[in-house]
């Protein structure tokens, strides 16, 4: 299984461009999730959620549609990787009525968290209840060396069975800063190698587009033959594509999944593709 999103599932530019026109904000997930199969939940970095938010998430989307959602950071950015315990567990039960629609919980670490850190990583870890499944994604230049910090690194993550975030900002890095919106996102995106592997059985892809669609196609193409290969072993990749300001991202994906040659439904018509196809009948 592929699943694949966005960095979001609600934007009004998306409204007559990707969503019906006169969407709703409260409806917006419901026809996000008749495009894509999984989103990437940035909102929960932030803040938590009410009870009855989670369940009106969980009843806005299919059974076979998957939440990947940051874990807070006052967890991964402000404690020092030495959180309150209860806190952390507590956070852990507000999210698990949402468990069987869950692809991962992403545990994204700031560029100080490096090889000094990773007995404190283990101990972290350690923490989170088994039934979640982890994703890591680790910023700090060490980790991209192919060393043994790497190395020890990886080899904790294929232990404990999580998956090691691949962040591809290639295409990003090639544009000239000369938006505000590109500015901002080379300034909060990391520039680092694009180390590829898959430590457990679901690699996410972190895939951050520049502004021209059709450019992103020679950065995209080895990820092509990858992504095949891992369908191919059992795995099921996730793949996330940002841009700037992410107008653009449900085309890139649909022009993603149209290159790589499988079936997916980002290539059914997307809602406000059936609102023009419906009205053109009258």
């Amino acid at each position: 299984m592929l699943y694949l999103g966005c960095p979001q599932w609600s934007s009004n530019h998306w409204k007559g461009n990707c969503f019906s026109q006169h969407v709703k904000a409260k409806d917006m997930l419901h026809e996000y999730a008749q495009v894509f199969n999984s989103v990437e939940g940035n909102t929960t970095f932030y803040a938590d959620p009410q009870s009855s938010t989670i369940q009106n998430w969980y009843d806005s989307v299919p059974d076979d549609f998957r939440f990947t959602f940051k874990l807070p950071k006052r967890f991964s950015h402000e404690s020092g990787l030495r959180p309150d315990k209860h806190a952390l567990l507590d956070w852990f039960k507000l999210m698990a009525p949402l468990l069987p629609k869950l692809g991962q919980v992403m545990l994204q670490l700031p560029a100080s968290v490096g090889p000094q850190h990773v007995d404190l990583l283990f101990q972290f870890i350690k923490l989170i209840p088994d039934e979640f499944p982890m994703a890591l994604e680790v910023r700090h230049p060490l980790f991209f060396k192919k060393g043994e910090e790497e190395r020890k690194l990886n080899r904790l993550l294929i232990d404990r069975q999580i998956n090691r975030i691949i962040m591809d900002t290639r295409p990003l890095f090639s544009e000239a800063p000369c938006t505000p919106a590109i500015i901002d996102a080379q300034r909060k995106k990391p520039r680092l190698p694009v180390n590829v592997i898959a430590t457990s059985t679901s690699p996410i892809v972190r895939f951050v587009g520049c502004d021209t669609r059709i450019d992103n196609r020679a950065f995209y193409a080895p990820w092509l033959d990858k992504i095949r290969v891992w369908l191919q072993q059992g795995k099921s990749p996730y793949v996330f594509f940002h841009t700037t300001d992410n107008i653009d991202s449900p085309f890139l994906a649909r022009q993603f999944i149209q290159d790589l040659g499988v079936e997916h439904q980002v290539l059914s018509p997307f809602p406000a593709e059936k609102e023009i196809r419906q009205d053109s009948l009258f």
